[in-house]
Order: structure tokens, then C-alpha cells, then sequence
């Protein structure tokens, strides 16, 4: 009953972070998103590449396998390629927030 608590009100506020965070790139043109204040800062893009990668290894398995999955590129996530666009940013963020949400969401929660 406790863990239900818990992970009910850690779904409720990732739900808020993610709102937060959606309301905040919406705002932000495209070729902002991909801007850097200086040398040694990360683009909003680049944030997000790095934050969608971490929730995809950190809730993939999760209590299966242990944090840091090994088809992890974690450098390459501080990279910008090419052909890197809003959509593609947008598409990877959305698959990073995905699998944390559907893994709280199994059978922890009370709402499947």
C-alpha cells in the first residue's frame, strides 16, 4: 500500500516536471534550441538528448538490471549530428519520458 503511495505521487510529479518542461521547449525556436550561451554550456537540445537517454537506461529493466545499460552512448548524447532537427530531438525526448512513465505505471501503480 505504501509503494502504491509512493510510486502514485512520483508519477504525479514527473507528470508536473514533464508539463514544466514541455511548456518551457514550446516556447523556444528552433534554432534556439540547438543555441549555446557559450563554449563550455549545453544547448536545450543537447539537455534533452542527455535526459532522454538517462530515464531510457536508468527505467529500462528497472529492478532488472542495474542503472547503466551497455547500448548506452552517453558521450555522444553532449554531441549535436547532423540532420539532428526539433522533430527528432522532440521524438527522442518523448521515447525517453515514455519509458519511465509506462515502467511506474506497471503493475506498481494502482492505475493498471
Amino acid at each position: 500500500m505504501l509503494a502504491a503511495i509512493m510510486i502514485e505521487s512520483s508519477l504525479a510529479e514527473f507528470c508536473k516536471l514533464k508539463n514544466l518542461a514541455d511548456r518551457a521547449i514550446a516556447q523556444v525556436r528552433d534554432e534556439d534550441l540547438f543555441a549555446s550561451l557559450d563554449p563550455e554550456s549545453n544547448s536545450l537540445a543537447v539537455i534533452m538528448k542527455h535526459l532522454a537517454g538517462n530515464m531510457r537506461s536508468r527505467w529500462s529493466d528497472f529492478l532488472s538490471s542495474d542503472g547503466e545499460k551497455p547500448d548506452r552512448n552517453r558521450d555522444m548524447e553532449f554531441l549535436t549530428e547532423p540532420g539532428d532537427t526539433r522533430e527528432s530531438r522532440m521524438e527522442h525526448w518523448e521515447a525517453g519520458w515514455r519509458c519511465l512513465f509506462e515502467t511506474l505505471e506497471r503493475p506498481y501503480s494502482r492505475r493498471s
